[in-house]
């Protein structure tokens, strides 16, 4: 029996900004410990087989193409290779996402079971989780679909609930009698001192084939979407890319409302769809609020990151990622301080930090996509000054990278090297340079920068010319097989 992790990480995790950011969001962040998100997702199984007999297979992992190169770049560093990255042009929610990746397995002459897990959720308790986990592929491999619900610690009125049915004999499992939305406050101190429901975690386990099988029956438009894209997609290095334009014509819509909803309300589907209550130290991290409670608090309730000082503070959240933060005599509060943004408001108020995204879009300003150091996957690059007519940059090269062979129209560059070796290639000359060399790339010069070495290379870049914007760029070569604007 196999099991196929599919790892879901399309969020943008906007309720975590100025932290998190669309084109870096929170699944990328270590929000709790030395490891991102994504990275204890994709460990969170490992060792399951000590508990069943399952044929644990590498993760599937569909994201939004814009985010290619960091789940890479993050596999990499857990010295992991994932089965697939499975590129979403655009977002349409989990059941098209859940779709794609059971294709791709039946496609490579398998069934395996899948557990689609979200990538941006934090569970503590990892080996209560796996022996849930294995208890669910044993329902799932009998033809069940699985959902796990989790218990609740207190009357949340920012998740949606699951309310059980009956139980299962000789199991934890129940039957899963409905999906309730988000309620209200004296909902959900009813829902909690009934205990008949559970929080919904978003997390499903089910073979391959059945999935196919009841979203054709109940989303048939969204399963003939997913199959043009799928089959008229391809192959790009690890990455599946599905056709851009059939999959933008893809209804948007969730696993639970897709098919969940539908089966654990149809009649001639009932005991199809069960539940399995889970008690793990889960947590969506899906405010503020909530990652001042998933993490280690001080003697006053205080969560505190980077170069804090505190005095007569309680119960903050304080994170400091460049500067000194010093907080005296506040209570409930998040600080979070950034390169190009402060955040600061009252916890209780964590659900509103969406007002200011909704501002920074609606004045075309870029905080809201973009962190100061932006990443790319050759390394990252950070703006230093810019003024009338010149922009400085810091370039950051990680060793064996390389730049596109590019050109641009409106401005010229001058690179130093402040650590590292280059690889410059300006017009028809190729050439080295150490530290503390520098070279001028005049406006219209094809060229490209490279590291050859074993450590990462570090130049600044002085842009200087009528226009320095991102789009001024016209690729010949790239090893990443990047468009001209990604």
């Amino acid at each position: 029996m196999q099991l196929l992790p599919v790892i879901l990480s399309g969020g943008a995790g906007t309720r975590l900004w100025p932290l998190s950011r669309e084109a870096y969001p929170k699944q990328f962040l270590p929000l709790a410990g030395d490891q991102s998100l994504l990275q204890t997702t994709v460990l969170r199984l490992e060792g399951l087989q000590a508990d069943t007999p399952v044929e644990l297979l590498a993760p599937q992992v569909v994201c939004n193409e814009a985010h290619r190169f960091l789940v890479a770049e993050q596999f990499r560093a857990l010295d992991r290779e994932p089965a697939a990255i499975v590129l979403e042009p655009a977002g349409r929610n989990t059941a098209p996402a859940l779709t794609l990746a059971a294709m791709l397995a039946l496609h490579e002459g398998a069934d395996p079971l899948l557990i689609a897990m979200p990538a941006d959720h934090l569970v503590r308790d990892e080996d209560a989780f796996r022996r849930m986990v294995a208890q669910g592929v044993e329902l799932a491999s009998q033809g069940k679909v699985v959902t796990f619900g989790i218990v609740p610690s207190g009357p949340e009125t920012g998740y949606g609930y699951i309310r059980k049915g009956g139980l299962l004999e000789g199991s934890a499992a129940a039957q899963l009698d409905a999906f309730v939305e988000k309620p209200d406050r004296e909902t959900a101190e009813r829902y909690l001192a009934s205990g008949d429901y559970l929080w919904n975690s978003g997390i499903f386990l089910l073979r391959a084939s059945l999935w196919l099988e009841l979203l054709g029956r109940f989303r048939g438009d969204i399963a003939d979407a997913c199959r043009t894209a799928f089959d008229q997609g391809s192959w790009d290095g690890d990455f599946f890319r599905t056709n851009a334009e059939a999959f933008r014509a893809c209804p948007a819509d969730s696993i639970d409302y897709a098919v969940m909803e539908r089966i654990s309300a149809a009649a001639d589907d009932n005991g199809l769809a069960v539940v399995l209550p889970l008690d793990a130290g889960w947590s969506d991290v899906g405010a503020w609020s909530a990652l001042w409670e998933v993490n280690e608090r001080d003697a006053n309730g205080n969560v505190v990151e980077g170069d804090v000082f505190t005095h007569e503070a309680n119960d903050n959240l304080l994170l400091a990622g460049n500067r000194m933060l010093a907080a005296v005599g506040v209570d409930n509060l998040i600080v979070v301080e950034t390169p190009d943004a402060v955040l600061v408001l009252d916890k209780s108020r964590a659900q509103d930090v969406k007002r200011v995204t909704e501002y920074l879009k609606s004045a075309g300003r870029e905080e809201h996509m973009f962190h100061r150091r932006v990443h790319r996957p050759w390394g990252n690059y950070e703006p230093i000054d810019d003024g009338s007519r010149y922009q400085v940059k810091r370039l950051t090269v990680n060793p064996g990278a390389s730049l596109s062979l590019q050109m641009h129209h409106h401005r010229a560059e001058h690179w130093i090297v402040v650590s590292g070796t280059a690889r410059v290639t300006s017009g028809e000359e190729t050439f080295l340079l150490g530290e503390n060399q520098s070279t001028y790339i005049p406006l219209g010069t094809n060229h490209r920068l490279e590291n050859p070495g074993r450590i990462p290379l570090e130049i600044i870049e002085v842009q200087s010319g009528s226009y320095l914007g991102e789009d001024d760029i016209v690729r010949f070569e790239d090893i990443y097989n990047r468009a001209s604007d990604d």
